[in-house]
């Protein structure tokens, strides 16, 4: 499949699914295998993607390419990024992956014994928790804010901020029970007092939208991986300028200092200039390969449109937890108050462990789904489905009517 031309953002949001000129199970091969339902844990691979990256190995083998045309790519993968959520290009810094951003942000505070961090440790995944708990050891209170059935309340965020909080840090949909947060008002609080508002965006960004100027959001980590349907072992950290000009990378490299062009490879004087913005926190040469990956990953994404992947998603999330619940099966997501996502859960949230669940109910349903081709996890307890452009009105159906073969246990 020849690989989709580069939109702008506001091309790409005025674009529908019905109107995509490709066959999306075509473009996506796991499709032609299984059921795929799991998104929230696992990236798959566009063809196109992989045509990206097939290229860039075809240009190292037979050097094909100078240095400079790769930096070309580095540097359109990150402004494709900084459109999608809405932010600056030179806010954005390549990462790892979402725990180096995390511990970027972490450990770039000047930490004073009393200061304080918020979050709600039982909904955010451990690698948003350990990073906090490390700055016990320099005084740091870590503030744990409980669950509202299921969901981070952004009002008991926000009751958990005094003078002494210098972050707020929450996921803008939790991996279990797949919940969206409602980042806004927890956004403005953050804003007014001025605390530092951190995003764990890994289980949405490339899927639902989110606009960090809309949300007040300061600093957003996320992976290449799973939504934005790239590869492994590269992410993004978005940091507002206004932060980042105050925040000391603990890491410091050449890309992340000011050098003049003839001088990049040497010293051009021993006085340090930083970068002033997310940069700053960039650490050695990037994964090319990845970066190749990423900006074929994001043409994609603007080539059907961001609001229409977000519309697709949560209808077919819908039609899933609506036909599980008519099964007699408990469901999240389906209460008024609820704030549901493009991942569907089912059963009790605790009643088990990682692809561990209590309920021989859901361990028969989930065995029939595996010896049927049907990917998703277990988390906490709960089977757990995720939805992307990939997935299908007939795929839901398919599901629905491998549980409904499962009989509940006496």
């Amino acid at each position: 499949m020849p690989r989709p031309m580069a939109v702008t953002a506001r091309e790409g949001e005025a674009r529908t699914i019905r109107s995509l000129p490709l066959d999306l199970h075509t473009a996506f091969p796991v499709s032609e295998e299984k059921i795929y339902l799991s998104i929230c844990d696992s990236t798959v691979l566009a063809q196109s993607v992989r045509a990206a990256v097939d290229r860039f190995l075809d240009q190292v083998m037979y050097w094909r390419e100078e240095r400079s045309t790769r930096d070309s790519v580095v540097e359109a993968t990150r402004a494709k990024f900084a459109a999608l959520i809405g932010g600056q290009e030179g806010d954005v810094a390549i990462v790892k992956n979402v725990s180096e951003g995390i511990n970027a942000i972490a450990t770039a505070f000047d930490w004073r014994p009393g200061d304080n961090v918020v979050l709600c440790a039982s909904l955010e995944h451990p690698n948003n928790v350990i990073p906090w708990l490390h700055l016990k050891r320099r005084g740091v209170e870590v503030r744990i804010v409980p669950p509202s059935d299921g969901a981070i309340n952004p009002q008991q965020i926000i009751a958990n901020i005094d003078e002494h909080t210098r972050v707020v840090t929450c996921s803008s949909v939790t991996f279990a029970p797949g919940l969206r947060t409602d980042l806004a008002p927890i956004g403005r609080a953050c804003r007014d007092r001025g605390v530092f508002f951190l995003v764990d965006a890994v289980q949405s960004v490339g899927i639902l939208r989110l606009n960090v100027e809309v949300e007040s959001i300061d600093g957003l980590v996320v992976s290449t991986a799973k939504g934005l349907l790239g590869l492994y072992g590269m992410g993004f950290l978005y940091c507002r300028r206004h932060w980042a000009q105050r925040l000391v990378p603990v890491y410091l490299s050449r890309p992340a200092v000011d050098l003049p062009p003839d001088r990049y490879s040497e010293m051009a004087s021993f006085k340090l200039e930083i970068r002033p913005d997310a940069r700053r926190f960039e650490v050695g040469s990037v994964d090319y390969a990845s970066c190749y990956a990423a900006d074929a990953a994001l043409d994609l994404i603007f080539s059907i449109g961001p609001d229409a992947i977000e519309a697709h998603t949560l209808r077919l999330a819908d039609r899933m937890r609506r036909g599980l619940a008519a099964l007699g099966l408990e469901v999240t997501g389906l209460r008024a108050h609820d704030r549901p996502s493009h991942i569907v859960t089912v059963g009790r949230l605790g009643c088990g462990g990682h692809e561990v669940t209590d309920d021989p109910w859901l361990r028969a349903i989930s065995q029939r789904l595996k010896d049927a081709s049907v990917a998703h996890t277990i988390r906490r307890g709960m089977l757990r489905f995720a939805f992307h452009i990939f997935n299908t009105d007939q795929e839901v159906d398919s599901v629905l009517a491998l549980v409904a073969s499962v009989k509940r246990p006496a």
